[in-house]
């Protein structure tokens, strides 16, 4: 059967994900139009297939190949090849490694009282704001997290952290700003050279770390470049792992802490819940424990649901190194099946009024009753993001400190539109005013 989709356009799809609004929006558009399975073009790629149907994805989870030219952009941040797409030979040990530091509870709790601080530092900012201005939704949550993931990716001994957060944002708004066209000061030459500039500084930095490490001879699994190194994996593939740490998660964290504030100021009847869970369970506590997360379950299931309706990274790609039949359809080899998590995510089949805020859906017996892969803010497979149990973590303790100290309420009139920036942003952030609440 020929899989439905749009007639082909001469500029490849170009002007139609521009029409859309961006490539999240097209893919919503697509599904809505032509159902589950949809075959469309893409610039740069010959066959695209793109499947919103949970149960038709799982014949996909084996897929462990990214297209190469959808991730070129990222080429000239690595050095040892681009980890967004080496081969599965490859990428296999490294994921391994990489997950048995960032999916364990030692790696959490070693860097947990550095996060505390770190959001604590936040809100005690957002704190001598309260009543006079509105904060800055995005914009201050991403500087947070990329704290906090260079705290994390460099185990807190950069010399200079605050040198590191500049020049990782210099490399990221000329490579970023590359792809999405984004104008900004100085012409072409003195941007590139300035990242340039940083991107040295950074991988310097790096070393500067590792060597600390080899002469200590650590091999703490619970660290990220002690790990690296007592597996004795080559500088540049470790300068390479930290760049594409700080990469995925500068941006996610902060992302959906953000969306899921403002689903809060807009839902507050789900906000007092939240509260009162916090009351509850941290009592007369500012922030929580590591172990307290587990019981913040009300809490969790806003995160998940805020997370579904505006996933962070809204979709992904594999390639097709022989045919795959998919329900009645056959994909050709070489095909890119695309992974509109957006999409999935509204997919009225498994979400009965998809667009509605309801935290409930996440509850565990809601959850049984769905198709594993209809909530894949992360994707899934041997490919899918090693970091998400750090991400819901560092989420979760910085919700809990922000909530346990404020109430957020939309600023009157600010109008917030999701758009595409590498992540699901807004296109003029999402201002909110703070107010300080008063436990129980």
């Amino acid at each position: 059967m020929d899989i439905p989709g749009p007639e082909p356009r001469a500029d490849g799809g170009v002007g139609a994900i521009a029409a859309a609004g961006g490539l999240h929006h097209y893919q919503l558009r697509l599904h809505a139009e032509y159902g589950p399975v949809v075959r469309f073009q893409l610039p740069g790629v010959e066959t695209a297939v793109s499947v919103a149907d949970p149960v038709l994805l799982e014949a996909t989870a084996h897929l462990d190949e990214r297209p190469e030219r959808l991730f070129a952009f990222l080429d000239p941040l690595f050095e040892a090849g681009n980890l967004q797409v080496i081969p599965a030979e490859e990428h296999t040990p490294w994921r391994r490694l990489l997950l048995s530091v960032l999916a364990g509870r030692p790696s959490h709790e070693r860097h947990f009282a550095r996060f505390t601080g770190l959001a604590t530092a936040l809100a005690d900012r957002w704190a001598e704001q309260a009543g006079r201005e509105s904060v800055v939704l995005q914009k201050d949550l991403t500087a947070l997290s990329l704290r906090m993931i260079c705290a994390y990716a460099l185990g807190g001994e950069a010399a200079d952290p605050d040198g590191v957060v500049a020049a990782f944002e210099e490399v990221l708004t000329e490579h970023l700003g590359r792809l999405y066209q984004v104008p900004d000061g100085g012409s072409r030459q003195e941007r590139a050279e300035r990242a340039e500039a940083a991107l040295g500084q950074l991988r310097t930095m790096v070393d500067q770390v590792v060597a600390a490490h080899r002469s200590d001879a650590r091999t703490d699994r619970s660290d990220l470049i002690g790990a690296l190194v007592g597996a004795g994996e080559r500088p540049a593939r470790i300068r390479d792992t930290v760049m594409v740490m700080m990469l995925a998660a500068h941006h996610t964290t902060g992302v959906a802490v953000s969306w899921t504030l403002h689903m809060l100021g807009r839902h507050p009847e789900a906000a007092a819940r939240v509260a009162d869970e916090l009351d509850r369970v941290l009592g007369d506590r500012a922030a929580p424990d590591y172990a307290d997360l587990r019981r913040l379950t009300y809490l969790e299931m806003v995160l998940k649901e805020a997370m579904r309706l505006f996933p962070p990274g809204p979709y992904g790609a594999r390639e097709t190194a022989e045919p795959l039949v998919l329900g009645d359809y056959e994909i050709p080899a070489g095909a890119t099946i695309f992974y509109p998590f957006w999409a999935v995510h509204m997919n009225p089949d498994h979400w009965p009024e998809p667009e509605k805020f309801v935290p409930e859906r996440f509850t565990p017996e809601e959850t049984a009753r769905r198709p594993r892969l209809a909530y894949i803010p992360f994707g899934f497979g041997p490919r899918s993001c090693e970091g998400a149990g750090l991400a819901m973590v560092e989420a979760e303790l910085v919700l809990a400190v922000l909530l346990k100290r404020f109430r957020f309420r939309p600023v009157p009139g600010h109008e917030v539109i999701p758009i595409e920036r590498f992540v699901l942003w807004a296109a003029d952030d999402i201002r909110m005013t703070v107010s300080p609440r008063i436990p129980g």
